[in-house]
């Protein structure tokens, strides 16, 4: 399992925007692909809402056929 931690300058960071700046998606429509297949999970439990705000201290997963992504998101 991969690992990252994003740090964030503002109260939040939408899900989608997240996998962009991650660089897990390549530009929104696949981000919202990517949650909507049901792929991506939020502290655990999956969430298909892109709009989710995500803050300091959350835990994105992200399965792929080839291997998982964690992504801690902390204050920067």
């Amino acid at each position: 399992m991969e690992k990252m931690t994003i740090p964030i300058t503002t109260e939040y960071i939408k899900l989608d925007q997240l996998l962009k700046f991650s660089a897990l998606a390549e530009h929104g429509a696949m981000a919202k692909e990517m949650i909507l297949d049901g792929i991506v999970s939020v502290n655990g439990e999956t969430c298909t809402m892109r709009g989710k705000k995500i803050r300091a201290g959350d835990v994105v997963t992200v399965v792929f056929e080839d291997g998982t992504v964690e992504i801690t998101v902390e204050d920067g």
